[in-house]
């Protein structure tokens, strides 16, 4: 419980400003005086507001300001702003009034950070997706905007518990998969890598937790294999009159966490929990063959691997980040990653695009970053206006790897790792992607969708009878080709538009149905389309037609009976306290979960995504009136993208202590080829645990064995039981549940 001492709090207010006026340190008395009264008016504005956690809320505009300064490397302006960021929106100040104080430019980003937080507040389906493309939209304006959201978001974060479990898996969900690759874009390494582990640690509290532990367990064994390992590199440096600083970071919890899930090792079997850092003191006209003698001068006493050198300084990434990196081998046996890079470079790839926009000028940078923007701007200026549909088509790019090729005349072109050709054409402009029908790729005559590898040279052949198709969306993984085929395929569908609806309203009309508006949402979600025009279409070519609809017809006489046939293996029953009990008919099981006596009315499924089972961690998701609650496990990859782009459809959820019951899991099995493992697995399943296998696959090759096995369990101590059990079977190495 928060205790209110108002004479110690105006004292916290004082040292908390002043240690936002060391971070910032003003250059003019002008700068210093605008912060000052930016601070006056959000202290008297924001005086009876208080934090969740029972806190004077000016401490939130207070940090994030802080951050804007120390961690992003924003000006006055941004300070400024940072500090009135919720002033408009919370209290009885105006923009007008903004403008009137500080200027049209504080009035600008004022408006542009209020109009995100109103999205905020409004309850419509898409909440949290139209918030997205809003902080997208603001690009266009004011990149600050972003930076100041950012900052806001990591102060949020920081500062999470005061909130119910809900909302934490709410705004963690929305952090790590919008904001974090946002940041990540942005060039802010920093951030991303605080909102990713921040997000970990309410998604999954207890994987957060033990890795955790383990970086702080291992941390001095780090700091004396790092000592030994950097003293010749020291030594050599010093002696050829370079200077240059050395640290060294740990990989972040919510990286290594992925690379075990990915590579499904243990944190033991990480080599790269670190990395050592070699800033060199360079001109920005010496910089990269400084950096090139430093590489020299490692591997003069380490063996480097040659799979693992990566040179940005040629080509940097298209966040603007610019190092060299290497992987040695240690005198111990350890690899070990170095990065080398310039004070300039590690400016940049510490505050990403603040930093890159004070070295613009200078550099005489044509940034690949503002090249981004420009791309984004595009995206939003597309007629295809559906939020949903711009994140999907959005978020994937954020993370991908690149690859650089060049067109006939010699020209650089970035795109995601895994483009295909018809990337490229769309990337050149949108009628070549629209008329394309192959490529010429390194002199070879290639297909659309052959995919483009680093340095290749690309001509594109194009045809005027070419037209886009559906499986072209199978072919590209850039938003702009996504967007540009998606407009092609909405054009050549609306001619069949109006020959769909009248050969449907004759339909419906054969069947005694009305051609009502109910009728055909409820047509269009059970027959799997987006939108009337893609079901105008499928009727008008046959795709959907007399069978569909006398389905519907007759499913629409009998109430409830539709929602049965869309979801067979599920049931819903009340018991008699306003909670209810879903039954899952698979393995004769019963699904107990505990719902809001408001929810009862409604059905229940169990998603197949992730099949959680009792003692997991859970989430209903309440998407549309017309269907089920999704139950989710929290840290399911498809309930982090639902809950962030449905934030708002949330819904409490835990398991009821019942009966004994069974839930359907999966397990990975790999190991040494060994005779009767079979047997040995299956006796300790059924015979042991007496558990019922719904299938089982194994497979030996090249004296390994590897394996998933589905079968019935009541809970996850249950699971966790059978997983410790069959690790002890000689020859099996790894076992894990299916995600």
């Amino acid at each position: 419980m928060y205790s209110i001492d108002i004479e110690a709090e105006k004292k916290e207010i004082l040292k908390r400003y002043r240690g936002l006026l060391r971070v910032y340190k003003p250059k003019t008395a002008k700068d210093e005086k605008q912060v000052r009264r930016a601070f006056d008016v959000a202290v008297n504005a924001h005086k009876d507001m208080r934090r969740k956690s029972g806190e004077p809320y000016i401490y939130h505009p207070i940090s994030v300001a802080t951050i804007a300064a120390g961690e992003i490397g924003l000006g006055a302006t941004s300070v400024v702003c940072a500090l009135l960021h919720d002033v408009v929106e919370d209290t009885e100040y105006t923009i007008e009034d903004i403008r009137g104080l500080f200027g049209e430019k504080v009035a600008s980003i004022i408006d542009g950070l209020t109009k995100i937080k109103e999205i905020f507040d409004q309850q419509t389906t898409s909440l949290q997706a139209e918030n997205f493309k809003r902080l997208l939209i603001t690009l266009s304006d004011d990149v600050r905007v972003i930076l100041i959201k950012l900052a806001d978001r990591l102060h949020n974060m920081r500062t999470l518990d005061a909130m119910v479990t809900e909302k934490q898996l709410k705004i963690a969900s929305e952090t790590i998969y919008l904001y974090a690759p946002l940041a990540h874009r942005l060039g802010l390494h920093a951030i991303k890598s605080e909102l990713q582990d921040l997000a970990l640690k309410y998604i999954e509290p207890e994987v957060y937790a033990s890795i955790s532990n383990k970086l702080k367990e291992s941390e001095k064994g780090r700091a004396r294999f790092i000592n030994k390992f950097i003293y010749p590199i020291k030594k050599n440096l010093a002696a050829q009159g370079i200077n240059y600083t050395i640290s060294n970071r740990a990989k972040s919890i919510y990286s290594i966490w992925e690379k075990m899930k990915v590579k499904e090792i243990s944190f033991d079997e990480i080599y790269d929990i670190f990395a050592i850092r070699i800033i060199i003191d360079a001109t920005i006209e010496t910089e990269k063959s400084d950096c090139w003698k430093v590489y020299s001068v490692i591997t003069d006493y380490y063996h480097p691997n040659r799979d693992r050198l990566r040179d940005w300084i040629s080509i940097p990434k298209a966040n603007g980040y610019e190092a060299l990196h290497t992987t040695v081998m240690s005198h111990t046996g350890q690899w070990v990653e170095i990065q080398i890079r310039s004070k300039r470079m590690d400016d940049i790839a510490e505050k990403g695009y603040a930093a890159h926009w004070k070295y613009k000028d200078t550099m005489k940078l044509n940034s690949r970053l503002d090249d981004w923007l420009n791309r984004i701007r595009e995206m939003i200026e597309s007629p295809d206006a559906d939020a949903l549909s711009f994140i999907d088509d959005v978020k994937g790019y954020f993370f991908l790897d690149e690859i650089t090729v060049f067109t006939p005349s010699g020209e650089l072109r970035t795109l995601p790792a895994n483009s295909s050709v018809l990337d490229f054409a769309y990337a050149i402009h949108s009628e070549i992607g629209t008329t394309c029908v192959g490529a010429k790729v390194d002199k070879k005559l290639v297909p659309i969708n052959h995919i483009l590898k680093n340095g290749e040279q690309i001509e594109v052949i194009t045809s005027k009878n070419q037209t886009p198709k559906d499986e072209w969306l199978n072919y590209v993984v850039t938003t702009r080709a996504k967007a540009n085929i998606k407009i092609g395929l909405k054009r050549e569908k609306k001619k069949f538009f109006k020959q769909g609806k009248e050969k449907l309203e004759k339909l419906f009309l054969k069947n005694e149905l009305g051609f009502s508006h109910e009728n055909i949402r409820e047509f269009i979600a059970i027959n799997n389309v987006s939108t009337l025009v893609d079901l105008y279409y499928a009727v008008a070519k046959d795709r959907i037609g007399p069978k569909e609809v006398k389905f519907f017809a007759a499913s629409a006489i009998k109430p409830g009976w539709l929602n049965f046939m869309i979801h067979p293996k599920r049931k819903t029953q009340i018991d008699g306290h306003g909670k209810d009990l879903v039954n899952n008919k698979e393995g004769d099981s019963k699904t107990k979960l505990a719902i809001s006596k408001s929810m009862h009315q409604l059905g229940y499924e169990i998603s197949t995504c992730c099949n959680p089972i009792p003692g997991d961690e859970i989430i209903g998701l309440h998407l549309s009136p017309n269907k089920p609650i999704q139950i989710h496990r929290t840290k399911c990859n498809k309930a982090l993208e639902l809950m962030s782009s449905f934030g708002n459809r949330v819904v409490k959820i835990d398991w009821k202590n019942q009966e004994s019951i069974s839930f359907l899991a999966g397990i990975k099995i790999s190991g040494l080829d060994k005779l009767g493992m079979i047997n040995d697995i299956s006796k300790i399943i059924s015979n042991e645990l007496n558990l019922n296998i719904k299938s089982f696959h194994l497979e030996a090759k090249n004296g390994l064995t590897e394996g998933e096995v589905m079968l019935y369990v009541r809970d996850t101590d249950t699971l966790n039981h059978l997983l410790s059990d069959l690790h002890k079977i000689e020859g099996i190495k790894k076992v894990a549940r299916v995600d």
